[in-house]
């Protein structure tokens, strides 16, 4: 079935033999188009609206003419950036980016100390190099992504969901991430006071960054939408909390963005942390090792960064 959607896909834009690379949030695949190779997705039916992924294919295409290292969205034969399946699932195609994977999730590192600095600091400039150019965009009337600001992420109905209420959290775990919401609320509140909210990745993840060479690009915006700047930074980090270099990456990416505010980077990588175990409950089924996973993750590092304070 997901092979003949991709093949109606594909002929939109005049291509051919698509291939599966992956099918989670959306499926994407490798497709052959008279320009050369291609990234084919069909976005997941109920998750973002028309205008959110209209709005995601205008930004890329925008960052990408800014010279951002973030694939472009290409137009159908028709010069849509957005297609309608006979199933009403949509589909749209990005330029095919070279490269692999920086590294893959709850997998340790396995790079020489000097690279995986190098590359963090890379993407940490990768990062700040796509905020600046998003800064100075004029966004459509359009534009339309889901909120990761206050509410978005520790309100009353968060964009992925209610982390404090995780069904498989211990009595201890669910006091510990309700104080973890009521200080990133806190926090949070302080931070909107000088930091604006700004179009974000929000999923810098290993699995988002592809290297090439000495080279990054910043994949996947389908989770990007209005946040803080520093969000994206706390994502990174979200993954390297149980790495035994994890001060030196810490403080590679955040040289390489610019910024030597380690209290709020690490606060907003509790969020992530915490946004990370709402995003299981409807996705994974009860019993999946990723709960606990992402359990004990959020409420060791919420007993780090509010200990501390």
């Amino acid at each position: 079935m997901i092979e003949a959607l991709a093949l109606e896909a594909a002929r939109h834009w005049g291509g051919h033999s698509p291939r599966l690379i992956r099918n989670r949030e959306n499926a994407v695949f490798e497709v052959a188009l008279p320009s050369g190779p291609a990234a084919l997705r069909l976005h997941r039916m109920g998750y973002q609206s028309d205008a959110a992924i209209w709005s995601e294919l205008w930004w890329c295409a925008a960052l990408a003419a800014e010279g951002v290292a973030v694939p472009a969205a290409l137009p159908d034969l028709n010069g849509d950036l957005l297609v309608t399946l006979s199933n009403g699932r949509k589909a749209s195609v990005i330029e095919w980016v070279k490269g692999e994977a920086m590294g893959i999730a709850g997998q340790p590192y396995d790079l020489p100390l000097p690279v995986l600095l190098d590359r963090h600091r890379a993407l940490g400039k990768l990062v700040a190099d796509f905020h600046a150019a998003t800064g100075r965009l004029t966004l459509p009337p359009a534009f339309s992504r889901p909120r990761w600001d206050i509410p978005g992420l520790v309100g009353e109905t968060p964009f992925w969901g209610r982390f404090w209420e995780h069904p498989e959290a211990t009595p201890d775990q669910r006091a510990t991430l309700n104080r973890a919401r009521a200080f990133l609320h806190e926090r949070l509140e302080d931070h909107a006071r000088t930091a604006p909210v700004v179009p974000i990745h929000a999923d810098v993840l290993r699995e988002n960054v592809l290297v090439n060479d000495r080279s990054l690009s910043l994949i996947d915006f389908d989770d990007s939408g209005w946040g803080f700047a520093l969000y994206d930074l706390g994502t990174v980090l979200s993954q390297n909390l149980y790495e035994p270099s994890y001060l030196a990456i810490r403080d590679a990416l955040m040289e390489g963005y610019g910024t030597t505010d380690i209290a709020t980077v690490e606060m907003f990588t509790l969020a992530r942390t915490c946004a990370s175990v709402g995003w299981t409950m409807p996705r994974l089924p009860p019993g999946d090792p990723v709960h606990p996973r992402h359990l004990a993750r959020a409420c060791m590092w919420a007993d780090r960064v509010i200990g501390r304070m």
